[in-house]
């Protein structure tokens, strides 16, 4: 595999790393030509056995023969730019994780439908814009049984850099795609829907008739102000999680895996 020594932070050769803005890499005009930066062995490792295609290696020289030393080896053909802690830094903003970074060829992006198909727990996330938030709920999704997310399009896009850390790699092993008009796509589909929000009429999450349901949609809102009116209104169930000690709720991440858990699907 080529190494290639960097010294300059002008480089052209490294601009997908440090000159592109997150919005750039996704590359909404040409959806073919999308990438994502992956942080850390682990992250990189989870995104290769997903077949996610590596594009190019940036990496500290310590890490050459340590860390990445098995990600170089499966990525034959792929160049490894490296050069020293301090300036791999400077060149990209931050501390390397780890020391390396991937940049990778975003897959097509799938349908609702695609994402739907055999499902039968799914969650909405519905205006959550916190990249730590996004990749929290990834990894309690890929953990607690969670078979699809969906997104509706004014979220943060699940292949940030740093959502992708958060979930440790999580948003490669559960289908994600976008959705619009959650209610009526998902009525469509098959799917009960049911919002996460503190309102007159909600229910206990453990209510029966929500555990009873074959195909459930979980709708989580945003961080400040949670799901909007129209959202709440439209849903089949609307349900809370009982607090205890006079708090009125929980961080949408935390919030995400109580209902994961308690509305999973039982055999």
């Amino acid at each position: 595999m080529p190494i290639i020594e960097i010294d300059s932070l002008s480089d052209e050769r490294v601009k997908v790393f440090s000159a592109l803005t997150e919005a750039q890499l996704r590359n909404r005009a040409d959806k073919a030509n999308g990438v994502f930066i992956a942080e850390s062995p682990k992250v990189i490792r989870v995104a290769l056995g997903a077949g996610h295609e590596p594009l190019a290696l940036l990496c500290e020289r310590r890490h050459i023969g340590g860390d990445a030393r098995d990600i170089i080896e499966r990525c034959p053909g792929v160049p490894v730019y490296t050069g020293g802690r301090e300036l791999l830094a400077r060149l990209t903003g931050y501390v390397l994780t780890r020391g390396v970074l991937c940049a990778m060829r975003r897959k097509a992006e799938r349908s609702a439908e695609e994402v739907c198909l055999g499902a039968r727990r799914v969650v909405v996330i519905d205006g959550v814009v916190d990249t730590t938030n996004i990749g929290a709920i990834f990894r309690s999704a890929a953990a607690l049984g969670i078979d699809g997310v969906l997104l509706t399009r004014n979220s943060c896009d699940p292949l940030n850099r740093r959502a992708v850390r958060v979930s440790m790699g999580s948003v490669f092993l559960v289908p994600w795609g976008w959705i619009d008009n959650p209610a009526e796509t998902l009525r469509r589909l098959g799917f009960r829907t049911v919002a996460m929000a503190l309102t007159d009429n909600s229910v206990p999450i453990d209510h029966p008739a929500l555990t009873a349901e074959p195909r459930l949609a979980i709708i989580m809102g945003t961080e400040g102000d949670g799901l909007p009116p129209e959202a709440i209104a439209s849903a089949d169930y609307v349900a809370r999680i009982p607090m205890a000690r006079g708090v009125d709720s929980l961080n949408v991440a935390a919030a995400a895996a109580v209902a994961f858990w308690q509305l999973r699907a039982r055999l």
